[in-house]
């Protein structure tokens, strides 16, 4: 790739990854109840299940998927489903008292997270319809978009997941604290129904 091709990249990609999608606002969540260390597991899974599906669709996942939209229909539902479980999963009590839950996002939330992620698909058929040029080696540029893009995973994970450990430190009311997880969790499931909606509605 020349320099003007990852400028390209980055002028598309940066603001696509960076911007408050469902991935985002839970790294953010993960990292104001459990801080930056208890995220490490949701997103190293989250992180690696990305770029795996950036590998396949890179290498011939993406036109099939073209072929088949009704499989993308099915990705979007379910995931908006899953989005809606996250945000109640943040916020739902604990059966054995009656302060929020200190359950945590798992790896296995990371992972399953991505392969329904709508967004993450749709930036990754996005990014190989414009990036690939069919008069070059096909396997070096996939190889090459998919480097760029687990650099870029990567600063945009620790990005919001240190950004919610932060503002977990300088909120410590009791009270603020409750109503800041009451204000992503609600953010993540409007998201969800958001989704939910052009599935069942668009």
């Amino acid at each position: 790739m020349t320099i003007d091709h990852i400028l390209l990249w980055c002028g598309l990609m940066i603001p696509l990854m960076l911007s408050p999608g469902p991935s985002n606002i839970i790294c953010a969540m993960s990292g104001l109840k459990q801080g930056v260390v208890g995220s490490v597991p949701f997103v190293i899974a989250s992180i690696i299940v990305f770029n795996l599906i950036a590998l396949m669709v890179g290498f011939g996942l993406g036109e099939v998927l073209a072929y088949y939209p009704n499989i993308i229909m099915m990705l979007k539902f379910l995931g908006a489903l899953y989005i809606i479980y996250l945000s109640y999963k943040f916020i739902r009590p604990n059966k054995a008292s009656k302060l929020i839950s200190k359950n945590t996002y798992t790896a296995l939330d990371g992972a399953v997270l991505q392969v329904l992620n709508p967004k993450a698909w749709t930036m990754l058929l996005t990014m190989f319809s414009v990036f690939l040029d069919q008069s070059q080696d096909h396997t070096t540029q996939v190889l090459n978009l998919v480097l760029l893009l687990f650099i870029l995973d990567i600063f945009a994970h620790l990005a919001w997941v240190t950004g919610g450990a932060s503002l977990a430190k300088w909120t410590k009311n009791p009270t603020i604290v409750m109503r800041v997880n009451y204000f992503f969790a609600t953010s993540l499931c409007l998201v969800g129904l958001w989704l939910l909606s052009g599935v069942l509605f668009g």
